[in-house]
Parts: C-alpha cells; sequence; structure tokens
C-alpha cells in the first residue's frame, strides 16, 4: 500500500510531530507498506512527473530530534523563504492525493484542529483517525469541557478569556492554558497573583483565547481508545514540576507506569469516562483521554487528544504494549480501522 505519512507543520509541537511521523513510517514499512514521509508546511520538493512517482524514489527520513525548547515558528517561516500566508507546503494536496491514504502523524494546531481533515475531505483523500468535525470539538478545550459536563463526566470548572477581556480568575491556585492547542504549550499552573498574570500572557502567546480552570490536586492518568476499546490506564510522575512540555518529551524527566497502580474500580471507571468522552466527541479510530484523580478517588477529565503522540515511548503505544499490542501492530491497527471508515 501506498502511504503518505503527514507530519510537522507550523506548530509548536511540530518537533515531536517530525519524530511520531519517522517512527511511524519505519513501522508502516517493516509490515510491508511503501510509506514516504512528508512535511506539511514545507511539502515536498523532489522533482517527479507523476505524484505517485515519490513512492519509487528513495526515502527521506532526515529530521531533527526533540528539544527543551518550543520551536521558533517565525524562523520556519523565513527558511521557507515564500512569503506565502499558507500552512501548507508545496505539493501537498497532489502527493496525498496519490496515496491510498494519508497517515496523519500532525499534532497540535496544525492537524488536530481539524483543519486538514476538512481539506482532504474536500479533495477525497482517505486519512487515519477521527474527521473534522470530532477534532474540531476536542480541540477546542472550552467547548469539549461543555460536552463532558453534558455526558456526566466530570471536569474541572473553568472560564474562557480573550484577549483584551478584563482579567477575571477561579481563584488560586489555578491552569492557565491556551484555548486550543497540545503538548502542554503556553500552560501554567498559578500560585499567585503574580503568577497569574504572568501565565496569562504567556498562554496569550499562543492563542487569542484562553482557560483558566480550577487546579485540582491528583495522580494524572490518560487512558487510550482505539476501535471503541480502552486501553490500560497510564500513570504520568514528573520528577518536577507538572506534565509540561519538557516533562513529556525529554528523556528521564517523568516515570511512567502501565498499567496504572490504582485501585481497579478506579482504573474501570476511567476507561468508562473516556469511552463516554470518545462517543461523545464522535471521535473514530483512536484518541487519548487525559484525567486526574483526586484523593477523594473523583475523577476530573481535563482533555481529549485525537492525534496523540505516535514515538513507541508515547503514552498510547505504551498502553498499547501493555495491553499486548507491539508498536508495529498498533500502527498497523490504525491503519485498517481509518480504512474501514471508507468502507
Amino acid at each position: 500500500m501506498n502511504i503518505i505519512v503527514l507530519c510537522g507543520g507550523l506548530s509548536a509541537e511540530r518537533d515531536v510531530s517530525l519524530v511520531s511521523g519517522r517512527m511511524i513510517a519505519q513501522a508502516l514499512r517493516r509490515l510491508g507498506h511503501r510509506a514516504v514521509l512528508v512535511d506539511l508546511f514545507f511539502g515536498y520538493t523532489y522533482p517527479y512527473d507523476d505524484p505517485k512517482d515519490i513512492f519509487g524514489m528513495e526515502y527521506h527520513d532526515e529530521l531533527g530530534g526533540i528539544t527543551a525548547d518550543v520551536p521558533d515558528l517565525d524562523a520556519l517561516r523565513r527558511k521557507r523563504g515564500d512569503n506565502s500566508p499558507s500552512r501548507i507546503g508545496k505539493n501537498i494536496p497532489e502527493i496525498c492525493a496519490a496515496a491510498d491514504i494519508v497517515f496523519l502523524g500532525l499534532h497540535g494546531e496544525d492537524g488536530e484542529d481539524g483543519k486538514i481533515q476538512a481539506l482532504f475531505d474536500l479533495y477525497g483523500i482517505k486519512y487515519t483517525g477521527s474527521d473534522s468535525v470530532g477534532s474540531t470539538l476536542a480541540m477546542q478545550k472550552s467547548v469539549a469541557k461543555q460536552i463532558f459536563a453534558a455526558h456526566g463526566v466530570d471536569t474541572p470548572h473553568g472560564i474562557v478569556l480573550s484577549r483584551g477581556d478584563a482579567i477575571r480568575s477561579v481563584g488560586l491556585p489555578c491552569v492557565v492554558k491556551p484555548q486550543s492547542g497540545g503538548s502542554s504549550v503556553g500552560t501554567s499552573i498559578a500560585y499567585s497573583d503574580e503568577e497569574y498574570r504572568a501565565a496569562l500572557e504567556l498562554a496569550f502567546k499562543y492563542d487569542e483565547k484562553v482557560i483558566v480552570e480550577d487546579y485540582v490536586s491528583g495522580r494524572e492518568c490518560d487512558v487510550g481508545v482505539i476501535d471503541g476499546m480502552a486501553l490500560p490506564v497510564i500513570e504520568i510522575c514528573p520528577k518536577t514540576g507538572f506534565f509540561d512540555y519538557k516533562n513529556k518529551y525529554l528523556d528521564g524527566m517523568t516515570n511512567e507506569y502501565c498499567p496504572a497502580d490504582i485501585p481497579a474500580d478506579i482504573a474501570e471507571r476511567m476507561q468508562r469516562a473516556a469511552l463516554e468522552i470518545y462517543s461523545a466527541l464522535g471521535l473514530k479510530v483512536y484518541a487519548r483521554m487525559d484525567f486526574i484523580f483526586d484523593k477523594n478517588g473523583r475523577i476530573w477529565a481535563l482533555e481529549a487528544n485525537t492525534l496523540p503522540g505516535l514515538t513507541p515511548a508515547s503514552l498510547m503505544p505504551k498502553e498499547a504494549a501493555a495491553a499486548g499490542i507491539p508498536y508495529d501492530r498498533f500502527c498497523g491497527m490504525i491503519l485498517e480501522k481509518s480504512l474501514e471508515k471508507y468502507n
């Protein structure tokens, strides 16, 4: 099968996406597919006569790793050098249309917000994962939280602030994060008025709207869902601070335990909540839901991720491994179940 693995993009999570994309492409090749890695923002610049010719060319997987710093997006725009406002690089629709399916290895604003899915739907291009509607609902965190609550899933109380609004608060401590985004980029926990103002300033660098919500102290866990099946719960224990960008992606910063060492009834309730969220948002194929459970055993849903990290060291592949699904097979399942959407 000819597959484009689409990654990169112009988002704060592009480094994570590039690494995920490379790992996905290599796994798909081991499964016997022809998988070509393409950066959404830079496009594909190798010469060819027919888009399908790229599947007979040498693979180019030379990509950087993940650093401690969020990528400089202005520098990336200058590097492309075409002064175009487009977030889509050269030949992307044509190349993707030449594939049997596009495996979305994107994260954050480019890919997880539903825009690429909507574009591909218009072009008739097949792709992995959820459609544009489910992706958009999950990415708009304030909307997702309303849907959680409407379906009986507890979520921390919060408010939405737009740039220029008078400063309001839910009290301290609180969590401040961009309305849309991933990988905890621009997210802070504020314990004082001074920290709160700084947290708002940081979050507004990444979005025009910001969510401020009650800080819930407890143990952070995630539950992945694939094809309507909840995977084992994984617990995340950062060595310092909270599960921010650095703790997510730099080696040695966080301990992760799967299956999580938590009471069986809490694990089961968390899995049921994950399935409820998956259904309520209309998600498809796979997704990962983030939770905290407090000292009283109450479970709080934080958000849903429609394109979670997919390196072997990422959370959802670790959950799959704990369920007896090795990494290559997990990537294959995503591919197979995504193709079933179109049948």
